[in-house]
């Protein structure tokens, strides 16, 4: 089981990086919690997924330098790394708590470093919406 959840994960993590659809890994009824937007459902968890992956072009990645898996909860230290569209590198460290169920995830926290989120990502996560809107 213990390998199953690692790669389980691991696989997440690529996935929204590379901007690829996680419906596979996620449950139906995803419960989510981030520092910049608290408890959120999964429609607008993989709303924000979508945004992320735009802002990065595929060029985001997170790498696991250490995974804790306990029964049904896995708990991750990662690093981003990326290239904003100016080309600035972006970095950022996080921990991600996930509870598995199935086979897949059904619940993941993702605390990090909000000040650099806050100076970076939202002002561009911000016009993306509102270019969305017209």
């Amino acid at each position: 089981m213990r390998q199953a959840v690692e790669q389980l994960v691991q696989d997440f993590l690529d996935a929204i990086g590379r901007g690829e659809p996680l419906d596979a890994l996620i449950t139906d009824d995803l419960e989510a919690w981030t520092v910049s937007s608290g408890e959120t459902d999964k429609a607008r968890f993989l709303g924000g997924c979508a945004l992320l992956s735009g802002i990065f072009g595929g060029s985001l990645r997170y790498d696991v330098n250490a995974l804790t898996v306990e029964d049904d909860r896995a708990v991750a230290e990662v690093t981003s790394h990326g290239t904003l569209p100016d080309g600035e590198t972006f970095r950022n460290d996080h921990v991600f708590v996930f509870r598995v169920r199935d086979g897949r995830i059904g619940r993941v926290a993702e605390f990090m470093n909000q000040m650099v989120v806050n100076e970076k990502i939202v002002p561009l996560m911000q016009a993306a919406i509102d270019k969305a809107r017209g």
